[in-house]
């Protein structure tokens, strides 16, 4: 007899800026021809689909609560998203953003409330997945939704990551070990 947790799989999520994308730094991706996307994600996305794990983007987009791009322009780069994810033949679930400029907001990393929306949408086993991003504030979030984390940042910086990696190009072949 299976349990209901039988049912739910497991998950990547990745951080958007940094991660999916070249990090605009200090600022924010603002339009869709300055969004670019990092080609070692696509390569790790690959991973992911073939281990049979959901793939999510959580990422907060203050920049559209602090009125410098309009929601509909964050929505334009998403589909920039999903149009390279669907042209090499990948998968991508989902992508969950925050707006909200308040800190304290539920969905506002590192506030887990975007990984648990998720989870419930998707059925997701939280125990067994993993977030990825380039801040502390992606590792919190990701254990407090209950996730493992991987840190990718050439700083030198402590984290509370299970795996801290310097450069998107490695993440690949430590996913291929850890998924």
């Amino acid at each position: 007899m299976s349990s209901a947790a039988d049912s739910l799989r497991p998950c990547v999520f990745f951080d958007r800026d940094g991660i999916v994308n070249v990090s605009p730094g200090p600022g924010y991706v603002e339009r869709p021809e300055d969004f670019h996307l990092v080609p070692a994600w696509l390569e790790a996305l690959r991973v992911v689909n073939r281990r049979g794990y959901a793939a999510i983007i959580i990422t907060n987009q203050r920049g559209v609560g602090r009125g410098l791009m309009t929601e509909a322009t964050l929505k334009e780069i998403h589909a920039l998203i999903h149009q390279a994810v669907a042209t090499q033949g990948l998968s991508l679930d989902d992508i969950y953003y925050c707006t909200a400029t308040d800190n304290a907001h539920p969905d506002r990393k590192p506030n887990p409330g975007m990984l648990l929306r998720a989870a419930h949408e998707h059925k997701l086993d939280l125990a067994r997945s993993w977030m990825i991003g380039d801040n502390e504030s992606d590792v919190t979030a990701g254990h407090r939704a209950g996730c493992r984390a991987i840190r990718v940042s050439s700083d030198a910086t402590d984290s509370a990551a299970q795996y801290r990696i310097r450069a998107m190009e490695a993440l690949p072949e430590l996913l291929q070990e850890l998924l």
